[in-house]
């Protein structure tokens, strides 16, 4: 990262441009986010400038432990801390209803706000250093490609960031299942690093809305075209027998038979482990992306554990592109 060396910076520093009202580019399992005071409106809007985000695409806030939800919450119910204590820190975003002290700016003007601890040692350490909850959307323009490396975070967003602080690459790879939880119960918002499956053996039923496409979302990751790469992407059940470009890429759970037939190829786990394949996903995403490509052909994930919320990721990086292969 020799172009970004002059943005890495101590824990310390960190801490201290949070509290100044600055950008922070942190680690976490999941991807890099951008992080500024959840508790300053000036600061949480330049979050949205730098990222070019719609003001009603709302924010996830991070605390660095579970004592610090009364001042993000006003109410943290019985499944809440059920699971709190078995999945933080960790993937997992509750959306619960915001404290007067949390600017609307940062839940678009609504009632609640998603809030979850990271389980990243470096950022946890910032987020106490600092006293201050962090709204922190991914660190990458809107819309695009997620960031699991310090060097995403600086080829997509350059100088907008007033610092990055490099963890190295996210463990998980994939952003934070979002839960709502309300009078109805637990509602799934968004699929991620937490499979359902892992849930709803810990508290039951979990709701599922019949889409989680919204034009006017209530959780972050919900518009119908997001974390989409510059060149078109198609999503297909099986590879193509014959393709009609040169310059086509390849992404694969683990099978790559007629792999010979594209000019790049990633494959996210050889032995088809779902886990794996989460880590891997954005950074083959993002050589893919960088390759000079026609388009990307994705092979669908099985719609097991962690392969719901990697098909979620490929629907919405496909949305604006148009199927063209069967």
């Amino acid at each position: 990262m020799s172009e970004s060396t002059n943005f890495i910076v101590t824990i310390e520093r960190a801490a201290e441009i949070l509290r100044q009202g600055g950008l922070v580019a942190l680690p976490t399992e999941t991807v890099y986010g951008l992080g500024a005071n959840a508790l300053d409106p000036i600061a949480v809007a330049r979050i949205f400038a730098a990222k070019e985000r719609p003001f009603f695409d709302p924010l996830i806030v991070h605390v660095p432990d579970i004592d610090w939800m009364p001042r993000i919450v006003s109410e943290f119910p019985p499944v809440a801390v059920q699971l709190a204590e078995r999945f933080w820190p960790g993937p997992l975003t509750l959306v619960l209803p915001k404290v007067t002290a949390i600017p609307d700016l940062v839940t678009s003007g609504l009632p609640n706000v998603g809030v979850r601890i990271p389980d990243h040692d470096l950022t946890r350490q910032v987020l106490r250093l600092a006293n201050v909850p962090v709204a922190a959307p991914s660190a990458n323009p809107f819309g695009r490609l997620s960031p699991t490396t310090a060097e995403h975070v600086h080829r997509q967003l350059g100088h907008r960031v007033d610092a990055i602080l490099d963890g190295g690459p996210c463990r998980v790879g994939i952003e934070s299942t979002i839960l709502q939880i309300n009078e109805d119960g637990v509602t799934l918002l968004r699929p991620g690093g937490i499979a359902l499956e892992e849930i709803e053996a810990l508290i039951g039923n979990v709701n599922h809305p019949v889409s989680t496409v919204s034009e006017s979302p209530i959780a972050p990751g919900m518009l119908a075209s997001h974390y989409a790469p510059r060149t078109p992407l198609t999503i297909v059940n099986e590879i193509p027998s014959t393709v009609d470009s040169t310059r086509l890429g390849l992404l694969a759970l683990c099978h790559v038979g007629l792999s010979h037939q594209f000019a790049q190829v990633e494959v996210l786990s050889p032995t088809g482990d779902l886990v794996t394949a989460a880590a891997n996903f954005f950074q083959a995403l993002h050589r893919l992306d960088a390759a000079g490509l026609d388009e990307i052909i994705a092979v669908r994930f099985p719609e097991t554990g962690l392969g719901k919320a990697l098909n979620d990721r490929l629907q919405r990086a496909e949305h604006r592109g148009v199927h063209r292969h069967s």
